[in-house]
């Protein structure tokens, strides 16, 4: 029995137990790609948004930060209700919030209410971890990582065609109109789950406050979930900061318009091929040396990105090559870093994840709003060198692992 956690918590849900249609799995993947752009359409749209709103350019990556920060509480405090919670039901009420927060950007007049709806996106974005561990209930042990790749691909080509669609769309009409849309997306997704999510109500047993003082108990005594969630925690914080002021990069130095961003981030989609096939190499025993291999990438990603000093097209193809390399790695370790979180328990699996995505965006937030300050004081080289730092601190820790902690 895992410490801190009752006997009945352990059991096998039954839901595990059961043959479930493939198109479920297509619906999770896509829902979560759909509920988790809405945590990135503003990362290229920075620069509108905070001038609209009227934020300094210091000030700008909190316009990105607070909805990681939301997404943290979320993660905290919402998602280890999937543990004692039926699953559809906690994901309608989460999405409900969403398109509610979504409007709210929309109509905001200022800066303090769009910050707060950014907060409130982030907070009901959530919906998209519970789906995840959900997904790994469908799942035998030795295919969890492929289905878990496969929903993850899902949920990171939303998070990167967010970047480009959200440019295009402001491009066109203006920001405003991804938040519209999305609303209306989400709102028609929050009712298709509602009627067509198989039910999983797991097994009775904690309490909420007792399930939320099992947090500290499953983190003390989980090595692999802490050394997991830094690795990501600092490549998630390398990713944010650079996807937070590239497109300030490329419009204040190369001239390129919300079109031209949306091209440059449409590019970095091709990083989510790295999530299935990590998830498959993983189900074979690969996950040590793939995530060095992932750590590695990073950290070659952002020498390239310190080096690419002039504005030449050359040098902008480089460019799109850091933007790949760094969603490789971060979408391949995020696979490796849940497909084995995932297998540690069964009941406990959305706390597990609660804390494993807390920790890593906590990263993200860190990084986003570190390179919203660096790129206004110090420019291009002194954000990419704090960039350089988080990949370099976790591949330092990561030749501490021992070959039982992968």
């Amino acid at each position: 029995m895992k410490a801190g956690i009752p006997a009945q918590q352990q059991s096998v849900s039954p839901v595990t137990q059961k043959a479930v249609p493939g198109w479920i799995t297509f619906l999770l993947a896509v829902s979560c790609g759909l509920i988790v752009a809405n945590l990135y359409y503003t990362q290229t749209l920075v620069g509108p948004i905070g001038q609209a709103i009227h934020l300094s350019a210091g000030a700008t990556g909190l316009i990105v930060t607070l909805t990681q920060i939301g997404y943290v509480a979320g993660l905290l405090f919402i998602v280890p209700l999937s543990d004692i919670i039926e699953n559809r039901r906690l994901t309608v009420m989460s999405l409900i919030l969403v398109v509610a927060a979504l409007a709210l950007s929309v109509l905001a007049p200022n800066a303090p209410l769009f910050l707060a709806a950014s907060l409130l996106i982030g907070l009901g974005s959530v919906a998209a971890q519970v789906l995840v561990p959900y997904a790994s209930y469908l799942a035998t042990e030795e295919d969890r990582g492929r289905v878990v790749g496969n929903v993850m691909s899902g949920l990171l080509l939303g998070i990167m065609f967010a970047r480009p669609v959200a440019s295009f769309m402001a491009g066109l009409w203006g920001w405003q109109s991804i938040f519209i849309v999305s609303a209306v997306v989400t709102a028609l997704l929050t009712l298709l789950l509602a009627r067509v999510l198989p039910a999983r109500k797991p097994a009775p047993g904690l309490r909420y406050g007792q399930l939320l003082r099992s947090l500290g108990t499953l983190l003390m005594h989980t090595p692999v979930l802490r050394r997991r969630a830094l690795y990501q925690a600092s490549l998630f914080g390398a990713f944010s900061l650079f996807w937070t002021t590239v497109p300030l990069y490329l419009s204040s130095e190369y001239h390129l318009s919300q079109q031209g961003i949306a091209l440059f981030a449409l590019a970095g989609v091709g990083g989510a091929v790295a999530a299935p096939i990590a998830g498959r190499l993983a189900d074979k025993g690969w996950t040590r040396l793939l995530t060095g291999l992932g750590i590695s990438l990073a950290v070659l990603s952002f020498i390239l990105a310190y080096l690419l000093r002039d504005t030449s097209n050359l040098t902008l193809g480089l460019l799109v090559l850091t933007a790949i390399l760094l969603d490789m790695s971060v979408s391949g370790n995020l696979v490796l870093g849940q497909r084995a979180i995932y297998s540690l328990g069964n009941e406990t699996r959305g706390r597990l994840n609660g804390l494993f995505m807390a920790i890593f965006f906590i990263g993200g937030a860190v990084g986003s709003s570190l390179g919203g300050w660096a790129y206004a004081y110090g420019g291009w080289s002194l954000t990419t060198l704090i960039g350089l730092a988080l990949p370099v601190l976790a591949l330092i820790y990561f030749l501490t692992e021992k070959k039982q902690c992968a």
